[in-house]
């Protein structure tokens, strides 16, 4: 890290930082020359998938595995030689509303292979596509090493009729202007603004997202275009779809096998079903969440995909009335009550970085210091989404904010260990050419892959939202549409409410 110092961690974290990259190392990938040809960059429309003739004499049957080979070619039809670029892989059939991920395996050479668990009858598609060329992750790993501050923060700082707005960020350029430390005492959060000329640290009044800087080497923006090498589909060299036959007499129910080990769920008929852990439950009436919820108080804790969360319960439940807080629409915070059915649900959003508009110093509130407030107990639930604000900056500063939380939670579980704690992970988003430098998907997939292992062997449970959008058919979204939103309610509702005797 060039521009991020910071002070040493205790021997165990580092330990455990040092895993937590390990665990999420990415292939080298190619040097670029300036000024950038696109001519030996990957390229979809040359690269193809194929599918490999099942073991039964081309026969497959549900429990079953699919598996294809995929090899990518660069812009003058010549196969790759290296691995490294980002790929997603779906099964799908439309017409029965069923999806399911795929993983993908580099095999570092120019190829790559991509396992499907088979779970329904009939017709299956297989879909392939190219997020970004391994050209691009070079980019984006050396805008996060050298800018990490090219989205930056504003703060304005006013006594009196005296008032500055300066720059400030998790690392600050080192300039011959004195810096405001803002810090959290307790949980050690890095927070820095430039001191304002004539005014005290003390008087800061909010925090804004500034500007972005987009500073790009020569052609480099070519690698970040839509239907051309970003978020495209890689044909098949020979069919694309298979036909999934009943699953043969005597086999071990296909959700215990080890065709579906690594899985969250799939859909069927649209409806998320979980494989393995708590049967998703459907809660298609308001009254079936209302008697879920009742006697109990929710708190959404993060991002802009957490407060989604809220606008969907407050928009379904007609009893559950938000309180004026006069707080405003993007920042929060949010409060709603249903008085008859004793449910109270609560919105804060997470503290520095954050890239929401005016937000009050006094709302900067750290997950962790919130949940260390809370009583907890049995008709306590609590959600934390934290990951899309995080992505331009250094994995590391995205590491310790989760170690902090973790340690919240561990602390709430101790003293209240009948509180549900649910995780919403990362999901997947259309990309722009600004989305991609600031919010791509191959950032967003470090960061979750971070947040799993983090929480993992925690009394704490995820709802898959990396999963959920890539397996449906909707196109991806920050904000996924309602129908997926919706699975995931049902799916928090389900660690809530589960079913009796499952």
């Amino acid at each position: 890290m060039h521009l991020c110092t910071f002070k040493p961690l205790p021997p165990e974290d580092a330990q455990a930082e040092r895993l937590l990259l390990a665990s999420i190392a990415w292939p080298e990938t190619p040097l670029l020359p300036s000024p950038l040809s696109l001519e030996q960059t990957t390229d979809p429309a040359h690269s193809t998938f194929t599918i490999i003739p099942g073991k039964g004499g081309g026969q497959w049957h549900v429990g079953d595995q699919l598996e294809i080979v995929i090899n990518m070619y660069d812009f003058q039809g010549r196969p790759k030689k290296t691995g490294g670029d980002v790929l997603l892989a779906r099964l799908h059939n439309l017409t029965l509303g069923a999806g399911v991920a795929g993983q993908v395996v580099d095999h570092l050479n120019g190829s790559y292979s991509a396992v499907f668990a088979l779970l329904w009858e009939g017709s299956t598609q297989v879909e392939v596509t190219l997020v970004h060329p391994s050209e691009a992750v070079t980019v984006l790993r050396r805008l996060t090493s050298e800018q990490p501050d090219r989205i930056y923060f504003q703060s304005l700082f006013r006594s009196g009729s005296v008032s500055q707005t300066t720059n400030c960020n998790v690392c600050l350029r080192p300039t011959q202007q004195p810096v405001c430390n803002y810090t959290d005492l307790r949980t050690g959060e890095p927070w820095f603004c430039y001191k304002p000329k004539n005014l005290s640290c003390d008087t800061r009044i909010n925090h804004s997202r500034g500007e972005f800087k987009q500073d790009l080497k020569a052609n480099e923006e070519k690698l970040f275009q839509s239907g051309v090498n970003m978020k495209v589909s890689i044909k098949a060299s020979g069919p694309a779809n298979v036909t999934v036959l009943p699953e043969k007499t005597g086999q071990p129910e296909v959700k215990n096998r080890t065709v579906t080990s690594g899985l969250s769920g799939y859909y069927y008929h649209g409806v998320w079903q979980a494989l393995g852990g708590t049967p998703v439950r459907q809660f298609n009436t308001s009254s079936a969440i209302s008697q879920c919820l009742k006697g109990k108080m929710v708190h959404l804790y993060g991002d802009s995909t957490i407060r989604q969360w809220f606008e969907h319960l407050s928009a379904t439940l007609p009893d559950l009335k938000e309180f004026d807080l006069h707080s405003l629409k993007q920042v929060g915070p949010f409060m709603a009550l249903d008085y008859t059915n004793n449910i109270m649900v609560t919105y804060r959003c997470h503290g520095p970085p954050i890239r929401f508009g005016n937000t009050p110093t006094s709302e900067l509130r750290y997950i962790a210091n919130e949940l260390d407030g809370l009583i907890g107990g049995t008709n306590t639930v609590v959600v934390i989404g934290i990951w899309s604000h995080f992505s331009t900056f250094p994995i590391e500063v995205y590491i310790w904010r989760l170690q902090s939380i973790r340690r919240a939670v561990v602390r709430l579980l101790d003293r209240a260990p009948g509180t549900l704690v649910a995780i919403r992970t990362a999901n997947l988003k259309a990309l722009t050419l600004y989305e991609a430098l600031t919010n791509s998907d191959w950032y967003s997939l470090q960061r979750d892959k971070v947040l799993r292992a983090v929480f993992k062997g925690l009394n704490v449970h995820l709802v898959d939202a990396w999963e959920m959008s890539l397996a449906h058919h909707l196109p991806h979204n920050l904000h996924p549409q309602p129908p997926i939103v919706k699975n995931m309610i049902d799916v928090l509702l389900s660690y809530t409410c589960p079913q009796k005797g499952g």
